[in-house]
């Protein structure tokens, strides 16, 4: 069978060397490298700084690019400097109408795959699966709708938030449905998926590429290079994570100098967290690291951390956990009893899950005493992702879905 022309619409992509942009980039070259032609649809990068990057400032609002064999298509939509729920909207929309332009530009189209957030990047794939005779493929990471009633930011109570919720959910259900194929990264995310559509529905996990992220290559990051026991925090530094606990437990080992805390990344609550443990002498805070560092710093941590809000029940699993597994180190991670971190967690005997902040720190006095233990469980938790959420894997599963898809329109 000829290779397809893909067109992939979704506002993150490279240069963003995190979450969603990572896994985009990765997808698009994927599809590149198998003999596709490729355009991808994309804003300007932004995340995790929520600011257009200062070597894409001065470019032209449409922007043409390579990448790696990719045409990538961009306008640079508004990025507010504080994600509020109005903020977000007209981000959305500016994105949405500027990269209509771009629609224009795509000439053959046998299939559309939006990525979303955002969701009005489906209203811009079904377009173009419409004047294309293409298939329209839509790949959720985040329910944003759900997203922002969860985060309290609209209450589902009030009289605005139901004639917005009416509004939004109906229109999230009509654009599901016009779609061929809709797939998620979880099995949680799965269910709701299925209850917002018709449309088949395709489990499709985020990955991690084990060959980058592996002990046996790590040299040793910067930010790592003390003999104390190394608790390391990588990713967004924002609203979902429950900081205020975070501080308890630094101030718990204040007494302590054979423990580190290392924190690197950005995001809405960096600020107040600097401003909490401004005295702390065993807290440490560092920007992102760009992609190619990233497996010297994660494999020299000896325990990720990842404290979640423990009454909030998240369908999406953070995919910074697969680069921590990967790392074969341990985690403790708290949360809802109910996520689906907790169960992968546990499935693969890769660290701890709590639910207070005793437990965590009682865990980490232990993961201190008892270093062999720590080892096994690391070693656990990289041999479960090797085999359940490998890039080469999950991504061969897709490529055969895909193919089944186009296969089938043209019987």
């Amino acid at each position: 069978m000829q290779q397809p022309n893909i067109t992939l619409i979704g506002v993150n992509f490279f240069p963003e060397d995190t979450a969603i942009g990572l896994y985009t980039s990765q997808w698009a070259q994927y599809l590149s490298d198998a003999g596709c032609e490729v355009t991808v649809v994309t804003g300007f990068p932004y995340y995790p700084q929520w600011k257009i990057r200062a070597d894409y400032q001065d470019k032209s609002r449409w922007l043409s690019e390579d990448y790696h064999g990719v045409r990538v298509l961009r306008y640079k939509q508004y990025v507010p400097e504080k994600p509020s729920f109005v903020g977000r909207v007209w981000s959305l929309l500016t994105f949405t109408l500027g990269s209509i332009v771009n629609l224009f530009k795509v000439k053959q189209a046998d299939l559309v795959i939006c990525v979303v957030p955002f969701t009005s990047s489906i209203l811009l794939g079904w377009l173009l699966a419409k004047v294309k005779g293409a298939k329209l493929w839509v790949h959720v990471q985040d329910f944003e709708f759900d997203a922002v009633f969860d985060a309290g930011i609209l209450s589902s109570r009030s009289l605005k938030g139901r004639i917005i919720g009416r509004v939004v959910f109906a229109l999230e259900r009509f654009l599901l449905n016009r779609a061929d194929q809709v797939s998620t990264i979880s099995s949680a995310m799965m269910q709701k998926l299925q209850s917002k559509t018709r449309t088949p529905a395709f489990y499709f996990p985020n990955w991690v590429d084990v060959s980058n992220i592996n002990p046996n290559s790590c040299s040793g990051h910067p930010y790592l290079q003390s003999e104390r026991f190394k608790v390391l925090y990588s990713g967004n530094i924002g609203e979902k994570q429950d900081w205020d606990s975070f501080v308890v437990l630094v101030k718990h080992f204040q007494h302590r100098q054979d423990i580190e805390f290392i924190i690197v990344g950005e995001g809405a609550k960096k600020a107040w967290l600097q401003t909490q443990l401004i005295d702390s002498t065993i807290v440490s805070f560092y920007d992102p690291v760009p992609y190619a560092e990233l497996n010297d710093l994660l494999c020299g941590a000896d325990v990720h951390i990842l404290l979640q809000k423990v009454d909030v029940l998240d369908s999406v699993m953070p995919s910074k956990i697969l680069g921590m597994m990967a790392s074969a180190k341990p985690s403790l991670i708290s949360g809802h009893q109910d996520s689906e971190v907790k169960r992968i967690l546990e499935a693969a005997q890769a660290g701890c899950y709590v639910d207070d902040i005793d437990a965590a720190i009682q865990y980490l006095e232990k993961m201190i005493e008892r270093k062999s233990f720590s080892h096994d469980m690391g070693n656990q938790a990289r041999h479960y992702v090797e085999s359940a959420f490998s890039k080469s894997s999950v991504l061969l599963r897709f490529k055969q879905q895909l193919d089944a898809l186009l296969k089938g329109a043209k019987a």
